[in-house]
């Protein structure tokens, strides 16, 4: 028995989610832990998304509260474990991206890894992307490897869908390589409006979007974007959508009401699902949500409407808390690294080949 730890903050910022994981033959989740974002870190990080002066010096510090915060996080779940940090095999640390840019060549995810080891005691496995990058991949979706190995089991075509900042999805196919590829926005667009709009960081269960109706001139605008007309393997970022991305589409119609918007941005979220799926895998039997979006009551059933032969359900149904896939994975990702196991899958990113993926800073 070994036991792992995953750290990892999304494209939401809302705060650190920390998964203590057991790996023998299977991966058992054991406890979890999670730290709000500090409201000043988090303005820093979103802020890094986008050049900026002495970004540098800024992500320097920016890094070091982020791993002072995992650290404080990491001590207190090994504390209310009655844990040691003996007891922890390594950490799977992902830190935060604030650059994804595959087709230039890189990805940069900040989380000071020689720090975090340096706090905790533990080893610390970061840096995940970067091999898959080198060899020609995405670097990104990561978690359709870990997706199988939890959900590959059953027979009959599986998808697994993560709606966080970004939606992507994994493709389980009796007899074939797990597939997958980013969607497109999963939260962050109708996580930005609904901030500048009503000062929260969440449209909770939807409920603001559900009082609202879709405009199609905005979402035949939103859905003519290059990214919504290309095939996997594809990923994106902050650096393709975002606020002002969408203010840009926003200045060329008449004025809208801004839970018109928020509508029209969910139903945005779910067609760009649905479409990616039945174009990947038309005969999908069951489609797993897990991520944020698993909570949005409003999202969930458009998904159910759209899919009528599709059972759609949280992975909690399938005994695994949708809150906490990602950040497993990461501890997982840990230990395929320490264990010389490839964690990239070709027909997901498009590499040249499996990798073994991650950096070790040794305790």
């Amino acid at each position: 028995m070994a036991l792992y730890i995953g750290v990892m903050s999304g494209t939401s910022l809302d705060g650190l989610d920390i998964a203590l994981i057991e790996q023998e033959t299977a991966v058992k989740l054991i406890a979890t832990h999670y730290i709000p974002m500090p409201a000043p870190l988090r303005v820093e990080l979103l802020g890094l998304c986008a050049s900026g002066p002495d970004e540098i010096a800024r992500s320097a510090i920016a890094q070091q509260n982020w791993v002072t915060l995992a650290a404080q996080g990491i001590h207190a779940l090994l504390e209310q474990q009655q844990l040691t940090h003996h007891n922890i095999r390594a950490i799977g640390s992902h830190g935060q991206t604030i650059r994804h840019e595959p087709a230039r060549g890189f990805t940069v995810q900040i989380g000071n890894p020689a720090l975090l080891a340096e706090l905790t005691g533990i080893t610390v496995v970061s840096d995940f992307r970067s091999r898959d990058v080198a060899a020609g991949g995405q670097g990104a979706p990561l978690v359709p490897a870990f997706h199988e190995s939890l959900f590959g089991e059953a027979d009959g075509n599986r998808a697994v869908l993560n709606v966080g900042g970004f939606s992507n999805l994994s493709l389980i196919e009796t007899g074939k390589p797990v597939a997958g590829f980013d969607c497109g926005p999963g939260n962050v667009l109708l996580d930005a409006w609904i901030h500048q709009q009503r000062g929260a960081t969440f449209d909770r269960d939807g409920q603001w979007a559900a009082t609202g109706k879709v405009e199609p001139q905005l979402l035949s605008a939103l859905l003519s974007d290059p990214f919504f007309l290309t095939q996997g393997p594809k990923s994106t970022g902050r650096e393709v959508f975002n606020l002002p991305w969408l203010e840009q589409h926003l200045g060329r119609l008449p004025s809208l009401h801004a839970q018109d918007v928020q509508a029209t941005l969910l139903e945005l979220t779910a067609q760009t699902i649905v479409a990616s799926l039945k174009s990947a895998q038309p005969h999908t039997e069951t489609l797993l949500v897990c991520g944020g979006g698993a909570h949005n009551t409003t999202l969930m059933n458009r998904l159910a409407a759209m899919l009528p032969a599709t059972r759609v359900s949280s992975t909690a149904t399938y005994g695994v808390d949708p809150d906490w896939v990602e950040a497993m994975a990461f501890a997982w990702l840990a230990h395929c690294c320490l264990e010389g196991i490839a964690a990239n899958r070709p027909s997901v990113t498009g590499a040249r080949g499996l990798r073994v993926l991650g950096a070790i800073y040794p305790a």
